[in-house]
C-alpha cells in the first residue's frame, strides 16, 4: 500500500525514530479479523465450539476472539457472534456499562459497540443506539435485533436533535466519532484514497460539534467515552484538551494491559497520558484512540417526561389484553418486568421502562418488537425468537442445518406435527419463528433478511 506523501511527512516529524516501524506496519502488515460471542444465547460456548470458526483469544474485551465470521453462517444469523475488528472492541470495554445504567451510543452504526454495551447491561437499564444516516440506522437495528435484548432503542437523529429529548439523562455516553480514518488504512483502501492533509482539521470541527451535544445529554457525575480510529493528534489529544478546557471534565485512567498511551506533547492539559492509543507497530489490531472522562458539573439532572400515550400509540383495549395474555402463555420468556407493552398502529412493542417520551423522535426500534395485532391473534415477530436467551422456556421445534438453509432462503420446511407457532432451533440455537400446521412449517423469516447459503 502506498501511503500519501503528506501523511508520511507529517508522521515522520511527529514520531521521529519510531516512524519507519509505523510506516512498515501500515504498508506491509495484515489486518486482523475478530468477533465477539453473545454469551446470553443458549449454550453459547458449546454452539461456538460446534459451529464456529477457528479462533484464538482477542486481547481487549471479554468473550472476544481472533478469527473470521461469515455473514451467512448459522451463528451470525442467530446473533451468537458479531464480527468486529479487535482494536474497536476496547471502546465499549472501557465504557464498562453496569446493569441498570442509562447508556447512549451516539454514533452507533453498524452496531459493534452497541451489541457489546447491550451485553454488559444484560437486559437491564436502557441503551439508546443512535445513527444519523437512515440506511446505516437500519443496519444497526437489524444487528441489535439479532443480539436479542429488549432494553435497546434505536434512533435516527443528528446529535443536536437527539439532545433535545435527553437533557442530562445518561450515566454513560460513548462517542466513537467520525474521523479521518487513518487507523483503518491497511484495512480499507477507500480510507487511504479519501485522506487529505486537511481532513483531520475538518473532522476535529465536526467532533467538537458532536461532543457539545453529548455533554448536554450527560448526567453530572456521568462518564464520556470518546474514541476515534485515527492517529491524528488534532482529533485525539487536542480534542480531549479542548473538552477539559471548555467543560468540567476530568481525564480518568484506563487500566488496560498491552496498550500505548496518549502523548502529553500533543495536548494542552495535564493527564493526557491517561488516554490510550493502539498503534499497528506496537499493539494488536488496527489504529485506535480512546479516552474516559468524568463529568463534574453541578447542574441537577432534568427528568424527561415519561412515555405516555402518543399519536402513533393506542392503549390496550380489553380484547387486546386477552390476546396478549394468551400470547404470553405461549412465549413466557419475554422480559415484561423490564418494559411495558405498547401499540404503535398494529405493531406491538415491549418498551423499556426507563425510556422517556418518544413524541417527535425518529425511532426505528423502541424496544423489543413483539409482533402484529391481527384479528383474533397476535402474530409473533422474528425478534421474539432472537429474544430466546439462555434459560428461556417456550415452544421449540428442532430443525436440521439443511432445513435451516431452506428457512433463511424463505422456503417452507416439512417437520411432522401440528404445534402452531414455534421457535425454530438448530441444536440449541434459536434461528427464527415458524408456524407448524399439519407437518408443514410456514416461513416467517423476514423477507429483507433472506439469503442463500453457498
Amino acid at each position: 500500500m502506498a501511503l500519501p506523501t503528506p501523511f508520511i511527512e507529517k508522521y515522520r516529524d511527529l514520531l521521529g525514530t519510531e516512524a519507519e516501524a509505523f510506516f512498515d506496519a501500515l504498508s506491509n502488515g495484515r489486518p486482523v479479523k475478530g468477533f465477539r460471542l453473545n454469551t446470553a444465547k443458549p449454550n453459547a460456548e458449546v454452539m461456538l465450539a460446534k459451529y464456529g470458526p477457528e479462533r484464538s483469544k482477542a486481547p481487549y474485551a471479554k468473550n472476544a476472539y481472533i478469527g473470521e465470521v461469515k455473514g451467512k453462517s448459522l451463528l451470525h444469523q442467530a446473533g451468537y457472534v458479531y464480527s468486529q475488528e479487535p482494536s474497536a472492541m476496547i471502546v465499549a470495554a472501557i465504557a464498562d456499562a453496569q446493569p441498570g445504567e442509562r447508556v447512549l451510543d451516539l454514533c452507533a452504526a453498524p452496531g459493534g459497540k452497541s451489541t457489546q454495551l447491550a451485553s454488559q447491561l444484560n437486559g437491564t437499564g436502557l441503551l439508546v443506539s443512535n445513527e444519523i444516516f437512515p440506511k446505516r440506522a437500519k443496519i444497526l437495528a437489524e444487528n441489535i435485533e439479532r443480539w436479542g435484548f429488549s432494553n435497546v432503542v434505536v434512533t435516527n437523529h443528528a446529535p443536536h436533535e437527539l439532545s433535545r429529548h435527553f437533557p442530562h439523562f445518561f450515566d454513560k455516553i460513548v462517542v466513537d466519532a467520525p474521523c479521518s480514518g487513518e487507523g483503518m488504512f491497511r484495512k480499507d483502501p477507500v480510507a487511504v484514497a479519501e485522506w487529505h492533509s486537511d481532513a483531520p482539521r475538518q473532522c476535529a470541527i465536526r467532533q467538537q460539534d458532536i461532543l457539545q451535544e453529548a455533554v448536554r445529554m450527560l448526567k453530572p457525575g456521568g462518564q464520556l467515552i470518546y474514541s476515534t480510529c485515527t492517529f491524528a493528534p488534532e482529533e485525539n489529544e487536542a480534542i480531549i484538551s479542548w473538552l477539559v478546557e471548555e467543560y468540567p471534565f476530568v481525564i480518568q485512567s484506563i487500566d488496560r494491559a498491552n496498550v500505548a498511551h496518549g502523548r502529553s506533547e500533543w495536548g494542552n492539559v495535564p493527564n493526557i497520558e491517561k488516554t490510550i492509543r493502539l498503534w499497528p507497530h506496537l499493539n494488536q489490531g488496527e489504529g485506535h484512540f480512546a479516552a474516559k472522562l468524568l463529568y463534574q458539573a453541578e447542574t441537577k439532572p432534568t427528568k424527561p417526561k415519561k412515555s405516555k400515550a402518543k399519536s402513533t400509540q393506542s392503549k390496550l383495549d380489553q380484547e387486546t389484553v386477552k390476546l396478549w395474555q394468551a400470547f404470553q402463555q405461549n412465549f413466557p420468556f419475554l422480559p415484561t418486568n423490564e418494559g411495558s407493552l405498547q401499540i404503535f398502529g398494529e405493531q406491538m412493542w415491549l418498551v423499556p421502562n426507563a425510556l422517556p417520551n418518544l413524541k417527535g423522535m425518529k425511532v426505528l426500534r423502541p424496544g423489543l418488537h413483539i409482533g402484529t395485532r391481527k384479528k383474533n391473534r397476535i402474530e409473533p415477530s422474528f425478534s421474539v425468537a432472537m429474544a430466546f436467551l439462555a434459560g428461556s422456556q417456550g415452544p421449540i421445534l428442532s430443525i436440521t442445518i439443511e432445513q435451516w438453509k431452506q428457512y433463511v432462503a424463505g422456503e417452507t420446511i416439512t417437520v411432522p406435527g401440528n404445534a402452531g407457532w414455534v421457535i425454530l432451533h438448530v441444536d440449541d440455537v434459536p434461528v427464527g419463528i415458524g408456524k407448524q400446521v399439519q407437518g408443514v412449517v410456514k416461513n416467517f423469516f423476514p423477507k429483507g433478511l433472506r439469503f442463500q447459503v453457498d
